[in-house]
């Protein structure tokens, strides 16, 4: 319990707040436009800071945890999804008035894609700590996934986004060196993690159906070797989503040397930024 409540606690405080706080910046700073609610960005963080920390036994049922403690992890999890979403639904309708922004702005495909990913995780999290749901997922690659589509989806992309931001203005240029390579990432990393969670899913369901079938004389229809060999091709797949994040960083790291370093600006895609140099 003890760890599961520090193990929680990094996910609620370390990987969920602090890049909250990037969101209801950088967000507003992209698309110009006020945040949607600052009363709700008040509630969204209080709520999170209450409630978080209770939602560890979650990843405890059907241990040796009392089971007092295993519900009230479910409902604290459960109640979780409102300030979430709330938080979520605040970040998207500051977009109100500038959507047509997302054509053309990279950046703000980067902010705005990684919050449905924020608003999938932490609906796909509360419904996973429900114990009927969590009897098949517990122990698969189901929670795999999920992790991943939080970690690589939310996190990743919203840190991407505020790079891509901040580094221009930090080193004295008007913009990124190519917005086009902006752009390439974007899409490059977004199929990658589409392609690594859905595989971690579909595996991690695959897993729960075949380690709680049993035959009927009770014996297990399948052992866990051939459980193993079943999810060998989405392994694949995973490797190749996995393969394409990274290979969208190393495009991000090109594009962040060439602007560092000064060179000529090789392609202007967002209509404001028509003209400038790097």
């Amino acid at each position: 319990m003890i760890q599961w409540w520090y193990g929680h606690n990094a996910v609620g405080f370390f990987l969920t707040a602090g890049f909250l706080g990037m969101m209801y910046y950088f967000i507003p700073k992209q698309a110009e436009r006020p945040v949607f609610s600052y009363r709700l960005s008040i509630v969204h963080f209080w709520a999170l800071i209450f409630t978080y920390m209770w939602a560890g036994p979650h990843h405890l049922h059907y241990t040796a945890l009392p089971d007092w403690a295993q519900s009230l992890g479910m409902v604290f999890s459960l109640i979780l999804l409102a300030p979430s979403w709330g938080g979520m639904i605040n970040g998207i309708m500051t977009l109100s008035g500038a959507w047509h922004k997302l054509r053309n702005d990279p950046i703000l495909k980067f902010l705005i894609v990684s919050l449905s990913f924020y608003g999938m995780s932490t609906f796909e999290g509360p419904m996973m700590s429900i114990k009927t749901v969590n009897s098949l997922s517990h122990y698969t690659d189901w929670t795999v996934g999920h992790v991943h589509s939080g970690a690589l989806g939310w996190v990743g992309l919203v840190s991407m986004g505020s790079i891509y931001y901040l580094l221009p203005r930090l080193s004295g240029k008007k913009e990124m060196w190519s917005t086009r390579l902006i752009e390439w990432h974007f899409w490059v990393a977004t199929i990658g993690i589409v392609l690594y969670i859905a595989a971690m899913w579909i595996a991690g369901v695959m897993q729960g159906l075949m380690w709680r079938a049993v035959n009927a004389d009770g014996t297990l229809t399948y052992t866990f070797v051939e459980s193993v060999k079943a999810t060998f091709p989405y392994y694949v797949i995973r490797l190749a989503g996995g393969g394409l994040y990274l290979a969208g960083m190393l495009i991000m790291a090109y594009n962040t040397f060439k602007t560092v370093s000064g060179s000529q600006l090789v392609d202007t895609r967002i209509p404001a930024m028509t003209g400038a140099h790097a």
